[in-house]
């Protein structure tokens, strides 16, 4: 796409957190914007903002793992505000910390539900409406630096934020020369309520039994019990986040980072993997085959990407 005035955006999670930021940018850059979230009184409030800014924006209650309720509040979307060009599957989920095996079956459902299937319902809803409007358009999937990095203790998660990245690289093959372009979104560190708002939304049956809390260490006579404060994060804000995804768009980004402070872990990861390979003469009848293969060898779509330069706005929208 080489502009947002005029589109009209359907953002999932979009309530709060990343999402909220997201829509917020679109909103700013003169799209109109479909805030769909599974939480009815995140969406009242969120509306506000926009309500204020005079930005036109609609709640839409939505739970993304039901394919047939995404396909209706779609064609409800389409109906009230237009054509949808932009969509961001933004909602997800977070739960399963620890080591691999002590993920319960509950956290695997739950997860990828929501990370996974969250996300492909929004492809198989709005992109074939996309590709019969045939106006410029844009899928944005957020993954997560866990979607390129196994992060230690985050095993549930990385394989969900691993399959959208998967998913979006092959998306962007499957409508290269169409109307539609595909990005994956991976953020760093950002100020966010993922934890709270994934608990609010996890079902009752994907809920495991509660583990007892351990007793609070008695304060010692004449003390006060100890109190816990969150220091300040220096995370990014969620506006900024925003402001960097709307330029991902407009540059037609196959993969939009946020952070630039991941640049040598990646570039260390990516030196690993092609350090794997066999140092042997390869098979050049076995290559010649496998090249037949679509993309399975060499993806052309990867020589498209370039590198962002420096942030060129400002966040104040209080």
């Amino acid at each position: 796409m080489d502009k947002i005035n005029g589109a009209v955006a359907f953002v999932t999670g979009g309530a709060s957190g990343l999402g909220l930021g997201i829509a917020k940018a679109l909103a700013k850059h003169g799209a109109s914007v479909a805030i769909a979230d599974a939480r009815q009184a995140a969406i009242d409030e969120a509306l506000q903002w926009f309500k204020a800014k005079g930005f036109t924006a609609k709640g839409v209650l939505l739970n993304v793992t039901d394919r047939e309720a995404y396909i209706k509040a779609a064609a409800d979307v389409t109906k009230e505000l237009g054509n949808i060009t932009i969509l961001v599957n933004n909602a997800g989920v977070a739960a399963g910390a620890g080591p691999a095996w002590l993920a319960t079956e509950k956290d695997w459902n739950f997860m990828v539900q929501v990370n996974i299937l969250g996300v492909a319902n929004g492809i198989a809803a709005i992109v074939p409406l996309m590709l019969e409007h045939k106006q410029p358009s844009s899928v944005v999937s957020t993954s997560s630096t866990g979607g390129f990095f196994g992060v230690t203790g985050s095993a549930v998660y990385c394989a969900c934020k691993f399959a959208v990245s998967g998913l979006m690289e092959t998306l962007a093959g499957d409508l290269d020369g169409t109307n539609v372009t595909a990005h994956v979104l991976y953020p760093g560190p950002t100020n966010s309520n993922l934890g709270f708002s994934s608990a609010q939304v996890r079902p009752a049956e994907l809920q495991n039994a509660p583990a007892p809390a351990p007793a609070p260490a008695a304060p010692k006579e004449g003390e006060e019990a100890p109190r816990f404060e969150m220091p300040p994060l220096p995370f990014m804000n969620p506006e900024e986040l925003g402001e960097r995804v709307v330029r991902g768009i407009l540059r037609g980004d196959l993969f939009i980072h946020t952070h630039p402070e991941f640049k040598a872990g990646l570039q260390l990861r990516s030196d690993a993997i092609i350090k794997a390979i066999p140092d042997e003469p390869e098979n050049t009848v076995r290559k010649d085959v496998v090249a037949q293969f679509g993309t399975l060898m060499y993806n052309p779509l990867y020589e498209k990407q370039t590198t962002p330069g420096l942030p060129d706005w400002t966040v104040d929208w209080e």
